[in-house]
């Protein structure tokens, strides 16, 4: 019982120092012994090359930084377009070339087509109701398949081509006011209006509230869900929330749940009926859909519907997906544009002598314009809307060019290149 006591008296910060210091020196004994028996497990299984990983944390510290994405892409040019990490106590792989990246997302899709299970995703109460987060199986392949026929369908994309039209002619001549009074403009911001605004409209109805900024609202609770946290690579830090990103992304939620509780019940109002010429926002089509059970469902004991919480989850991955991206591409394209004039001159002559400088350039017209088209594509692959596609995980022991992949491995793919 006295010697009890005694220990009871350590400071804490003391017993943290000889837990630090056995951590420190065991680690390399333990890390050896996780080799051997990793080897003897997999006997002559041929696994994918990569670099050392450093005791307890791993390969980790190589995601830190302002670029993971060229640190990765620089050690695949030594270990070969598949390289094994070891990402605190999660095993994964990056993925560094197009063909191999088919293999992994075309030719063994169904292998690869979970998305592995986020700390922050699984304590929001319907963030895998929408198809970011979900497991693969019935209930994504009918949310995939109502949103690219009755959304994202070329027909579709083109009803709402007036709406585009308007919002790039408003940003404009917005420049062309500030340009002729020589005032100084914040493009960034200006493109973000002109992005959240076509989302706003084709997600969610154009629903506006001076109470609220509704896309950004929505943006930041999917960004705090899916934000770093130390808690997927040690799952015992998952306990004490260290980053405070467990409470910082309760909130998010709540006040995203709230918006989209509006929204909803502004569409659901007799009020708010629309006029036939009228395009539907996805809010609308998923409406037309609640409580309607899935056609393609193999599991006929447990009959799945579309309901209100499947609503939000969808209609929030669509909004943050639309915006974040749309953002990125058009800054970074300004960007690179404004450091290369020799470019900027040729892309504008040939856009006057192609449309011309008395009108504004259709979605029509970009078949006629060759060099804008690779202009683009530069900007993309200089700097991906996402480097990192969105991780995916290994359902079962695969092998990929005669690489073994064991179950509930984390695939990376790295687009940059």
């Amino acid at each position: 019982m006295q010697m009890l006591l005694q220990i009871l008296s350590i400071p804490t910060a003391a017993i943290l120092l000889v837990i630090l210091t056995f951590i420190i020196f065991l680690s390399p004994l333990l890390l050896n012994l996780a080799e051997k028996l990793q080897q003897n497990k997999w006997g002559s299984k041929k696994l994918p090359p990569g670099p050392k990983p450093l005791p307890i944390i791993g390969n980790l510290h190589m995601l830190f930084g302002k670029h993971p994405n060229r640190s990765l892409e620089a050690l695949a040019t030594k270990y070969g377009p598949i390289m094994s990490l070891k990402l605190g106590q999660v095993p994964a792989v990056v993925v560094s070339s197009s063909e191999v990246a088919q293999l992994f997302l075309k030719t063994h899709d169904i292998v690869f087509a979970n998305r592995p299970k986020l700390q922050l995703a699984e304590i929001i109460p319907y963030a895998r109701k929408g198809f970011i987060f979900t497991d693969y199986g019935d209930y994504w392949r009918h949310v995939r398949k109502l949103c690219a026929m009755q959304f994202l369908s070329a027909s579709k994309i083109e009803m709402f081509g007036p709406l585009r039209n308007k919002e790039l002619g408003v940003l404009v001549n917005t420049l062309k006011k500030a340009s002729n009074s020589g005032d100084v403009v914040d493009l960034s911001e200006l493109i973000d209006e002109v992005v959240a605004n076509i989302a706003d409209t084709m997600i969610l109805g154009g629903s506006k509230d001076d109470k609220f900024d509704t896309t950004g609202i929505i943006f930041e609770a999917m960004h705090s869900a899916g934000a770093f946290n130390l808690g997927d690579y040690f799952p015992i830090l998952g306990l004490f929330d260290l980053q405070g990103l467990q409470r910082t992304t309760k909130k998010a939620f709540q006040l995203a749940d709230e918006v989209m509780e509006k929204i909803i019940n502004d569409h659901q109002q007799p009020s708010s009926a629309k006029s036939p010429n009228h395009n539907k926002d996805l809010i609308d089509i998923l409406l037309s859909h609640m409580n309607q059970s899935m056609e393609d469902s193999h599991d006929h004991h447990e009959q799945r519907l579309i309901g209100r919480t499947n609503i939000k989850a969808i209609a929030m991955d669509m909004t943050a997906a639309a915006y974040d991206t749309s953002k990125s591409t058009f800054e970074w394209g300004m960007s690179e544009l404004l450091k290369n004039p020799t470019t900027m001159k040729k892309l504008q002559k040939e856009i006057e002598d192609l449309v011309g400088i008395n009108r504004q350039v259709e979605e029509e017209d970009l078949d006629k314009l060759p060099y804008l088209d690779m202009v683009v594509k530069e900007i993309l692959r200089l700097h991906p809307p996402v480097p990192f596609l969105l991780p995916h995980e290994s359902s079962e022991d695969v092998t990929i060019n005669g690489y073994f992949i064991e179950k509930n491995t984390r695939i990376l793919v790295n687009v940059w290149q």
